[in-house]
């Protein structure tokens, strides 16, 4: 958000900025869904909602959570809340003491550590790399378990943000493992699930493996499959007692998602027109065409994204020795949006200093020059 602040500035000043900072599909809400929120309004429905959200859409999500997931969940073992990020501080909240241990692998979300130390909390990172695809493994997650004293969740973003990982059927199986053997509850932040690419398939890890269904968590929404992520609606299916506690908050920190949000969700939910899947193949398009350029850059790593709509290549190797002196990500992005017009975001908030995050949720004539600008730049740091 910083970075795009930067970019609007320089372009109400008058530049020609490429922006690839904003995480959100370039594509306008589809019109159904938009009819949907024209009809709630010509309908008067446009009070309070109960804090859940109304039966309609909860019941719409368990048939969703069936339909794609073959996952079994009733209405009351589901919470609508303003968005992805305030459906996980809820549960964060609903689960969390002061001094709990929450496990997240980076690159992460950047919000991710910052609510956890909202409650007092203590981050704990795995750390990644491209060498395994920013995925964490099981046995990294077994010797990092070990030396815990209070160890409550683990965050796993699949497909992930910012690196478009998505963990197979296997990889999950194994790491859910771990989980139950250690009684660990997993937040599965699942926001990309339908923006997944070539032979990947998405996978909730409570579908894979049964008996985590007790132990997991699952946070999803509109924002990133629909293109609504103005209209601010997640939300998060758990055991019945965790969805209790989750709502009690909720009635007191947000009273209730839109009621008007809430219809759209619904049809959304229950109809397709073909627009995920439209917006879907566009978005493979662009990650084929971004990431088989970067891939050609020297001294670049870049591995192809399976999911989401970003590629986040490690630029490391330009931090040395180079004659502008941009050591770090920030200053790197910097140097970039100022001299070459390009707005990128730096790895360093995500947890991955040498690396930049790309959003190719932009036109393919902007990928185009960006990554014309982009190569300029490196290039000119000698």
């Amino acid at each position: 958000m910083t970075v795009s602040a930067m970019a609007k500035k320089m372009t109400a000043e008058g530049y020609s900025i490429v922006n690839f900072g904003v995480g959100e599909p370039d594509f306008n809400t589809p019109e159904y869904i938009k009819q949907a929120a024209h009809q709630a309004i010509d309908d008067n429905f446009t009070r309070y909602t109960i804090s859940a959200g109304i039966l309609e859409l909860r019941q719409a999500i368990a048939e969703k959570l069936k339909r794609d997931n073959d996952l079994e969940y009733t209405p009351d073992e589901i919470i609508v809340s303003p968005g992805g990020k305030a459906a996980i501080i809820t549960i964060l909240t609903a689960i969390c003491d002061p001094g709990d241990e929450i496990l997240i692998p980076a690159p992460y979300w950047v919000s991710y550590p910052s609510q956890v130390e909202m409650l007092d909390g203590k981050p704990i990172y795995l750390p990644t790399d491209e060498t395994t695809n920013f995925k964490f493994t099981p046995a990294q997650l077994q010797s990092v378990l070990k030396s815990l004293a209070k160890p409550k969740a683990l965050i796993l973003n699949s497909p992930n943000n910012p690196s478009g990982a998505v963990y197979s059927k296997e990889e999950l199986l194994a790491i859910g493992k771990v989980c139950l053997e250690h009684n660990l509850t997993v937040i599965s932040d699942e926001i990309y699930e339908k923006l997944v690419y070539g032979e990947a398939r998405h996978y909730s890890i409570a579908q894979v493996l049964p008996p985590m269904r007790d132990n997991t968590i699952l946070i999803n929404g509109v924002s990133k499959a629909y293109a609504m992520t103005g209209w601010r609606l997640g939300y998060a299916a758990g055991p019945r007692e965790v969805i209790k506690k989750a709502s009690a908050v909720q009635e007191h920190n947000a009273s209730c998602v839109t009621s008007i949000t809430q219809k759209a969700a619904v049809a959304a939910l229950n109809h397709d027109d073909g627009s995920i899947e439209r917006m879907r193949c566009e978005f493979q398009k662009r990650r084929d065409f971004l990431v088989s350029e970067l891939q050609k850059i020297p001294l670049i790593k870049c591995p192809l994204p399976d999911g989401a709509f970003y590629a986040f290549p490690n630029v490391g190797r330009y931090y040395h020795k180079n004659k502008v002196g941009t050591n770090d990500s920030i200053r790197l992005c910097e140097y970039l949006l100022k001299e070459f017009h390009i707005a990128l975001v730096p790895g360093v908030a995500f947890g991955c200093d040498e690396c930049l995050r790309f959003s190719y949720a932009n036109s393919m004539e902007n990928l185009i020059e960006g990554i014309r600008r982009f190569k300029a730049g490196l290039e000119s740091l000698g």
